[in-house]
């Protein structure tokens, strides 16, 4: 063969094949037959200086080294097992054998030389024409070279890396084509294995839906789009790719520069993470919990980012849910205790307001008729008056007031008391109502209410100082279950009260219903107006909000429960005239508070009755029991025993006994079964007469 002439004179000459599969044996070869012709040669250069044998002896070693650099030649090629190296002729008949190729294709060189080198091609490659196109190629091209899989003896595959080199003859005529095959089969079915890898990983990745997964290249251009990412920014993949990540962020974000520097970031430490707000596709923000990967080649190289995007809206909801409650109880933990305080010290506020307006009564009543003198004690009935407009304050913020609920229209009560806001607030200050027709009843307290609104109002001046406008309005609303927290489903009036003032600030505006907070200058504000009416709407199954921007002003909602419609209408609230005299009763008046119990039995002696006194409920019912009495006048909160366990214990005894139960507190108190009945400290004497009439006149009774 040529290859082995070649071999026979040193490979002067190149081999008469190609560049790859020839120019490599050619190299092997070469080495190793310089290396044995350098250690044939040491003789004759030896015998130069005489240490060999004379001159004829280094010609005859040259001769000998040709020789058997054919026999060597033939070694090292049939000692190569990694490799199938062998001839084919011209028509692909194989003309050699290798120990590689036995080998690798599992043939003797008896079984298969002299056959046509497509048996070891696959059956759908032989119908393609693949080996007649390789050799084809590798004649006209100079070279063939491929992988492909390839056939074994026994009919396995292997994939093979193959270069087939023509051979050409002085002529230039092909006389044949050097082949050489190599088994890659390890290394393809690893890569086979790593593509099937990074299939599935793609699968998995496009098949999640709950988090945004993409690629971004080193600028932040998006490159690769999963499902997740679809659902949740809304923009499909044709619409995305080759689109820069940022516009996922709000404009003020982008603004502030925050998407180069989360790539900056990423590209420097490695990594990137953030809990933000982001945009999708509709404009609408949600949420976002961000991931941004820095990911680098081999050689450190930053090739791209790993993104992943999770909608954390609905978590961030509830945990903004779960802290207002938990302030929201704070702050209902917080008023249950300054409710108690408050009611404790309106309680006792209340007898000291007792004592000064009935000693104020009965002293006016007994002076000469001196206007100095009068308007003195006219002055101190007004500071009572206005004492227990505060401690009502107090008692409503803390809800425990007693409310007289029924049917309220709220057109007729605005326009009832147009006026009197009006007056209250000033003319710079111009009222402006918008009532729709038709709007339902509400149920609530209408005095309460009055006192809301005209609270409201108010308030509405004093933030807007420099005069202007304020706008009362109302509007029907239906509420769902859980839409509005503190609100039960059902429909509601919401009244508004709105000004164009100063407004508030976040802080403020988070604390403006906390009992005693104003920001007021000291002696213009209590900070009772508004949680008294948080207090009151809470009360009667209502909500109060306020919504408020700095420089923006302010507007106030209550939400008042609509009325049933056959809810029952209170009849109108005591007028304070005096009612039609009764004859003289017995009256036993109780108290634990001396200075109260002095001025109340006062009170009901100048009334004309006959008054026995007590100071708790023992004393009480050891006085009641020696008979004759016609009413008990008795204090609710007293040590030991209180007035409506004192009332049980008397009604015992005598069923029909009227009991006029009085309170410093607010709320309301359940009665026990009989002619009880209840009134609010601090009373008029004219307020004590009309419950002694309503509890024992009768047309009999009448003086």
């Amino acid at each position: 063969m040529l290859a082995i002439r070649a071999a026979s004179d040193g490979l002067r000459t190149p081999l008469p094949c190609g560049t790859s599969g020839c120019k490599y044996l050619h190299r092997v070869l070469r080495s190793t037959l310089r290396k044995k012709k350098e250690r044939a040669e040491a003789p004759r250069v030896g015998a130069q200086y005489g240490l060999w044998g004379n001159r004829n002896d280094g010609v005859h070693a040259l001769d000998d080294l040709k020789a058997s650099s054919l026999e060597s030649y033939r070694q090292l090629v049939d000692a190569i097992t990694d490799y199938a190296i062998y001839m084919l002729d011209a028509q692909g008949h194989v003309a050699n054998w290798n120990a590689g190729a036995q080998k690798l294709k599992g043939y003797l060189p008896e079984e298969i030389i002299g056959e046509h080198f497509s048996r070891f091609y696959t059956p759908e490659d032989i119908a393609s024409g693949l080996p007649e196109r390789a050799l084809k190629t590798a004649a006209t091209q100079g070279k063939f070279e491929a992988e492909g899989w390839r056939v074994r003896k026994d009919g396995t595959r292997f994939w093979a890396h193959v270069v087939i080199d023509p051979i050409r003859d002085p002529t230039g005529a092909v006389v044949g084509y050097a082949k050489i095959t190599r088994d890659l089969t390890e290394r393809k079915l690893a890569e086979q294995a790593l593509r099937k890898s990074e299939e599935q990983f793609a699968l998995l990745v496009q098949s999640v839906t709950d988090y945004a997964i993409y690629m971004l290249d080193p600028q932040g251009m998006i490159s690769s789009w999963n499902a997740g990412a679809e659902r949740i920014k809304g923009y499909r993949r044709e619409e995305i790719i080759g689109q820069h990540f940022s516009r996922f962020y709000p404009q003020e974000a982008r603004a502030a520069g925050e998407p180069e520097r989360a790539l900056e970031t990423a590209r420097n430490e490695g990594r990137f993470t953030a809990e933000v707000w982001r945009l999708r596709k509709s404009g609408d923000r949600f949420r976002a919990s961000v991931v941004i990967e820095a990911i680098h080649d081999e050689t450190g190289t930053l090739v791209g980012f790993a993104k992943i995007t999770r909608d954390i809206t609905e978590r961030a909801e509830t945990q903004r849910a779960l802290d207002e409650a938990r302030e929201a109880l704070a702050q209902s933990q917080k008023m249950e205790a300054l409710g108690q305080l408050t009611g404790g010290v309106a309680h006792d506020f209340n007898n000291l307001l007792m004592a000064i307006s009935s000693s104020l009564t009965l002293l006016r009543k007994r002076i000469p008729e001196q206007a100095d003198t009068l308007r003195l004690i006219d002055n101190a009935v007004q500071a009572v008056d206005r004492g227990a407009t505060l401690t009502q304050r107090m008692l409503a913020f803390a809800r425990r007031q007693e409310l007289s609920i029924g049917r309220v229209h709220i057109p007729e009560l605005l326009r009832g008391m147009t006026d009197l806001v009006q007056r209250s607030i000033g003319p710079e200050w111009p009222i402006s109502m918008t009532i729709p027709l038709g709007l339902p009843a509400v149920k609530a307290d209408a005095n309460q209410l009055e006192m809301a609104i005209l609270n409201l109002a108010v308030n509405a001046r004093d933030a807007t100082p420099g005069g202007g406008a304020i706008t009362i309005s109302a509007q029907r609303q239906t509420v769902r279950t859980h839409e509005i927290s503190g609100l039960g489903a059902g429909h509601y009036v919401v009244l508004s009260v709105t000004d164009k003032g100063c407004g508030m600030n976040a802080d403020t505006l988070r604390r403006a219903t906390e009992p005693f907070f104003t920001t007021k200058d000291v002696g213009k504000g209590t900070g009772l107006g508004l949680p008294m009416v948080h207090g009151f709407a809470q009360q009667i199954g209502g909500v109060f909000m306020l919504s408020s921007q700095p420089g923006e002003g302010t507007t106030a909602r209550l939400w008042l429960p609509q009325a049933a419609s056959q809810a029952p209408t209170p009849g109108s609230p005591p007028i304070n005239t005096a009612p039609p005299a009764l004859h003289p009763l017995r009256v036993l008046a109780v108290d634990d508070d001396a200075l109260v119990l002095m001025n109340t039995v006062a009170l009901l002696e100048d009334l004309g009755h006959e008054v026995v006194s007590a100071s708790n409920g023992a004393d009480a019912i050891a006085k009641f029991n020696t008979g004759g009495f016609d009413l008990v006048v008795t204090d609710q909160a007293m040590p030991g025993m209180t007035g409506t366990e004192l009332a049980a214990t008397l009604t015992a005894v005598q069923s029909d006994i009227p009991i006029i139960i009085a309170s410093g507190y607010g709320e309301g108190i359940a009665l026990p079964t009989g002619r009880i009945s209840r009134l609010s400290k601090p009373f008029l004497q004219v307020q004590l007469a009309r419950a002694i009439h309503d509890a024992c006149g009768d047309d009999s009774a009448l003086a």
